[in-house]
């Protein structure tokens, strides 16, 4: 156990604490401190994260954990929001042993952008922690990839001018005020480009305070979808538009900002990163990129918090039968719903059929939960909608427009339905001729025997009575056929047997 140790400040790596103990232990030997830290003379300082953290903690328990270690005096939040679940399980056994493997698992051997080659700084955050602490001390939001200002000050960062090139590979470098540079002076570069720098360090230093199993790369991308749906940047097929995303994501950012980044998209690559951070690869998107994929969404940590992962245009069902005259009236008894296009506005139409025949339509994306009760148009009232309006206009008690405001329709919809059920071409029900009688209640029945037949399969089963009803009551025999089916593999499924019964 360590008689003593310096207790790591406010956003401190873990790095800087143990030089600050090494200054303060009066070792010499850069090995005497990590024998007496990691109890091993091996151990090769790693500034962002490190290594041997299990034995580290215990000899800070019970002050530290390995996981409070991790969280909040190591880079690693800034990366494990977009890790795969398995991915993050793998790094933490890195940390406990040796660290081998470590940086390439998250990616900062291939993937690494904006490399730093030394350690940064903020001179108005050296300023506050000499008059708070009495000492400088390294702060790890000033050594993220790809971020080059303070987020805290808006000052842009400076090189500490010690650094690892000419210093040796075990030694841990303290800094020291009197070789630092605190001017204030700010960057001379475009205003435009500093906004922009400033946002992503701010949305970097967010990430770092988040518990590191908050977000996983999995969650993340339903969540880009869900953001990706609402700016119509997605099909109704759940596909994502590439190339109406890339043109967008390019006019977001000023010119050559994002190849100062090392962030340029190559429209026609396949595997560009816009087009992987965006799809459900396993492929590794350095976190950086996805802060420009925040900022293109205009969202901080706290918003992208809120946000829903995405299900679909219209949620996961199941869905409610919104048939105002059934008995399961807004039950969630609806399985399935059928995404379409809308022509015009390339907005996603879903169609929802309940058993009870009901069948409705509207326009998504479903943005509220109230939306599951909004109907956009009804395709088909069905059987027990039709049943139900004859029932209550047998018993007189009510009037058209209370019908028409029971059952959610217009007025005239309800004296469609009813006239027609009574009358057929201007005639009373007792004027119908019977042969025309007959083979309605013929048909009638052959549809309740074959309730799965589709509209051909019934014209095959019962042609004489088809003809003859599509000929003098054609309005008649569409409202009773079944609705039209669509073929999925444009293949006409034939029923010989029926049609061998049929042409006998």
């Amino acid at each position: 156990m360590l008689p003593f140790f310096t207790n790591p400040y406010s956003n401190e790596l873990v790095y800087s604490a143990i030089a600050r103990y090494h200054f303060y232990s009066g070792n010499i030997d850069y090995k005497d401190t990590l024998e007496e830290v990691f109890h091993s003379r091996s151990v090769t300082p790693s500034v962002e994260i490190g290594s041997n953290f299990s034995i580290l903690a215990q000899q800070l328990a019970p002050n530290h954990s390995l996981e409070s270690l991790l969280s909040k005096h190591t880079i690693y939040p800034y990366y494990a929001s977009f890790l795969s679940k398995s991915r993050k399980k793998e790094i933490i056994k890195d940390v406990q042993g040796d660290g081998q493997g470590l940086y390439s698992r998250l990616g900062m051997v291939a993937g690494g952008i904006c490399k730093k080659n030394g350690l940064l700084y903020c001179p108005k955050c050296v300023t506050n922690d000499l008059e708070q602490y009495g000492e400088p001390y390294i702060h790890r939001e000033h050594q993220l990839q790809g971020i080059v200002y303070c987020a805290h000050h808006e000052l842009i960062l400076k090189k500490y001018p010690i650094d690892f090139s000419t210093s040796s590979r075990i030694e841990f470098i303290r800094f020291d005020e009197k070789l630092m540079n605190l001017s204030m002076l700010h960057e001379v570069e475009p205003k435009e480009f500093i906004t922009i720098q400033i946002a992503l360090a701010k949305l970097a230093y967010q990430l770092l305070q988040l518990p590191i199993h908050n977000f996983c790369r999995e969650s993340i991308n339903f969540k880009y979808r869900t953001l990706l749906r609402e700016r119509n940047l997605m099909t109704a097929s759940n596909r994502i538009r590439q190339y109406e995303l890339y043109n967008a994501f390019q006019s977001k950012f000023p010119k050559g900002f994002l190849e100062k980044c090392e962030s340029a998209i190559v429209a026609n690559d396949e595997y560009n990163w816009l087009k992987v951070i965006t799809r459900k690869l396993k492929r590794h998107v350095h976190p950086f990129r996805h802060l420009l994929m925040l900022y293109f969404l205009e969202q901080d940590l706290d918003s992208f918090l809120q946000v829903e992962a995405d299900t679909g245009p219209f949620g996961s069902g199941p869905w409610p039968c919104l048939n105002k005259a059934a008995n399961h009236y807004k039950e969630y008894v609806i399985q399935e719903v059928n995404v379409t296009r809308d022509f015009k506005s390339k907005a996603p139409i879903g169609t929802f059929e309940c058993s009870c025949g009901f069948i409705y339509a509207r326009k998504g994306p479903d943005r509220l939960s109230e939306d599951k009760y909004r109907i956009g148009r009804i395709k088909a009232f069905g059987d027990a909608w039709k049943a139900k309006l004859r029932e209550l206009e047998a018993e007189g008690t009510y009037s058209t427009r209370t019908l028409a405001r029971m059952f959610g329709v217009d007025s005239k919809t309800v004296i469609k339905y009813l006239s027609s059920e009574i009358k057929i071409e201007g005639h009373s029900e007792k004027s119908i001729p019977s042969k025309l009688l007959i083979y309605r209640n013929q048909l009638l029945k052959g549809i309740r025997q074959y309730p799965s037949y589709s509209r051909t399969k019934i014209r095959l089963c019962f042609p004489k009575e088809y003809m003859y009803l599509y000929r003098h009551d054609n309005e008649w025999l569409f409202e009773q056929l079944p609705i039209i089916q669509r073929e999925k593999n444009n293949q006409v499924i034939v029923d010989w047997d029926s049609r061998d019964r049929a042409l006998k």
